[in-house]
């Protein structure tokens, strides 16, 4: 059922994120501020990531998701109403209030999680991550025709896409409320031993405390954040990069499609190498391969094949970056503050990423496209460091994590 509510909320997340910027334009007549709408989104996410973690640990994975699927369903309609009334605000908390798809999308692949032994955890998060392929690759695609459909009604047909993402989150939603039976997370805790704070470990704070306490949860926790800013921030820049070179939309588009076919695709392959060989090792490997991709892309130039590459190549380094950082999470801390650990991760990630994101653009109109790419190559060396540090003392055997 996860499955389900993945390709659904990936669907409603897609669609949307898609005419952001195009709406942000459209309602403050500037393409200078086109680039708050999407940030608005990630900010949205990444601050609804803890109170969405909080209630999850008090009450399971079920009421967590189903609220934040309604939540996003809520600012789809905000989105509608702040474009139908030419209101910037209100469009941005909108925007804001539709990061909590995203959101739930994230959480969803710890839930996964919740119910499997080591062994198989990296291939369980890597199946809730593929779903998210299906509506990713669909939702921009749809965009435009399920906009048509309010041509002549006072909902522009930029704005429209975004009441049919809010239709996908309820269903999503819905999916999740009615057959994701027993609660996964509670289940795993009835299962589990108790340990002698029993529910005080349950606290965000107890969370925060958890991380601090286990070296292998910082290097997870870094990985996830780094992976994630470094292709955030490259990935967002790419498409005024290759239209400075005379790329046009649809080149753009491919190249586009062939980085989330990167990030998503090939997640099950990720899954099982952590499974099979390790947590460090497919750290070892997602540093390489983001390592691999700045090179190419920032030494691109007019190149557009290489630069295709490189993104392509930067979804795969995301891909093995955060199944290997998100399972070794789960390994390195107790069962009781897992959910606050991972709602701590999410915030830091989106947090982190958003303001990459709105770096990026400062960094490519000072110094370039390159210098941008070193950049977040740069941002890599301490998660390789401190994978490096781990493996040369063994702390960790294939699926298996020493805290």
């Amino acid at each position: 059922m996860l499955v389900v509510s993945q390709i659904l909320g990936g669907l409603g997340v897609a669609i949307g994120i898609a005419l952001a910027p195009m709406l942000a334009t459209e309602v403050t007549g500037t393409e200078a501020l086109s680039g708050l709408a999407p940030t608005a989104s990630v900010a949205g996410t990444a601050l609804l990531s803890l109170p969405l973690a909080a209630l999850m640990t008090s009450r399971g994975r079920r009421p967590g998701l189903v609220l934040a699927y309604l939540i996003g369903a809520l600012g789809g309609a905000l989105v509608v109403i702040g474009t139908v009334v030419r209101s910037f605000p209100l469009l941005l908390l909108g925007m804001a209030a539709f990061g909590a798809g995203s959101s739930a999308n994230l959480q969803a692949r710890f839930a996964a999680a919740d119910l499997v032994g080591p062994e198989r955890r990296g291939r369980a998060i890597s199946t809730v991550v593929w779903a998210t392929t299906i509506g990713s690759v669909v939702g921009p695609n749809i965009a435009a025709p399920a906009g048509r459909v309010f041509r002549g009604s006072p909902v522009p047909e930029t704005a429209g896409p975004y009441l049919w993402s809010a239709v996908a989150f309820l269903l999503a939603g819905a999916v999740v409320a009615v057959l994701l039976r027993p609660d996964p997370l509670l289940t795993a805790r009835a299962l589990a031993p108790q340990s002698p704070q029993g529910r005080q470990n349950r606290s965000l704070r107890a969370g925060v405390a958890a991380v601090r306490a286990s070296p292998m949860a910082k290097l997870a926790l870094g990985t996830v954040t780094v992976s994630h800013t470094a292709m955030v921030s490259i990935m967002v820049m790419t498409p005024v990069h290759l239209g400075g070179h005379g790329a046009g939309l649809q080149l753009i588009g491919l190249v586009i499609s062939g980085h989330i076919a990167g990030m998503y695709a090939f997640s099950p392959v990720m899954g099982w190498l952590a499974d099979r060989f390790g947590r460090l090792s497919v750290i070892g490997l997602a540093v390489g391969l983001l390592s691999g991709a700045a090179l190419l892309a920032g030494t691109a130039g007019p190149r557009h094949g290489q630069t295709a590459l490189g993104l392509f190549l930067l979804g795969l380094g995301w891909s093995a970056g955060m199944i290997a950082g998100s399972a070794l999470l789960t390994d390195s801390v107790p069962q009781d503050a897992r959910a606050a650990v991972q709602g701590l991760s999410d915030l830091t990630m989106n947090a982190a990423a958003g303001i990459g994101g709105a770096t990026a653009g400062v960094i490519v109109a000072q110094w370039g496209y390159g210098p941008l790419n070193a950049i977040g190559a740069a941002l890599l060396l301490p998660v390789a460091a401190l994978a490096l540090r781990r493996s040369l003392k063994g702390a960790e055997r294939p699926g298996v994590s020493k805290v």
